[in-house]
C-alpha cells in the first residue's frame, strides 16, 4: 500500500483508511462524515494527521498511509505503511496502560501521559505494511 489516493475513505468492514505519504505538498480533506462523526485528514510526505470532531486521533512523522483504522473503547487497530521508519502518536485515555502489538508481536506495555498521548516508533522499509494493535490493559 503506497497511499490512500482519496486521502480518507470508509471501508466495507466499517473501518477508515487515510493518508498519502507520497505527496510532496500538504493536502487535506475535511468534513468527511463517517458513522455520525466528522473527520479531517492532513497528509503529505512529512506528516499525516487525523482528527475526529475537531479532536486529535492520529499523527505520524513522517507521513504515512493507514488502512482499516478501527477504534473501540479498549483498543485501536490498523495497518500502517510509510516511506521508511515512522513514529505515530495516538490520543487514548489519559494516564492509562496499553499493550502495543506490532506485526502481531508484543512491543511491551506503555502508559499514556496526562493528555492521553501514546507515541510508538515502527521500523518499516519503503511501502511495507505493518499491522498495529494497541490494547488497553
Amino acid at each position: 500500500m503506497a497511499a490512500v489516493k482519496e486521502l480518507l475513505r470508509a471501508e466495507n468492514d466499517g473501518t477508515l483508511s487515510f493518508g498519502d505519504y507520497t505527496l510532496t505538498a500538504k493536502t487535506k480533506k475535511d468534513n468527511y462524515e463517517f458513522e455520525g462523526d466528522i473527520y479531517k485528514v492532513k497528509t503529505f510526505s512529512e506528516i499525516t494527521k487525523l482528527e475526529k470532531n475537531g479532536m486529535f486521533v492520529y499523527e505520524s512523522v513522517p507521513g504515512s498511509a493507514v488502512e482499516n483504522f478501527r477504534e473501540t473503547e479498549s483498543e485501536v487497530a490498523f495497518t500502517v505503511s510509510a516511506g521508511g521508519d515512522v513514529q505515530f502518536t495516538l490520543e487514548l485515555e489519559p494516564e492509562s496502560e496499553y499493550e502495543v502489538f506490532i506485526g502481531g508481536n508484543s512491543a511491551g506495555k506503555m502508559a499514556t501521559n496526562l493528555s492521553g498521548k501514546l507515541s510508538v516508533s515502527v521500523e518499516l522499509s519503503e511501502g511495507q505494511n505493518m499491522p498495529v494493535r494497541v490494547a488497553k490493559c
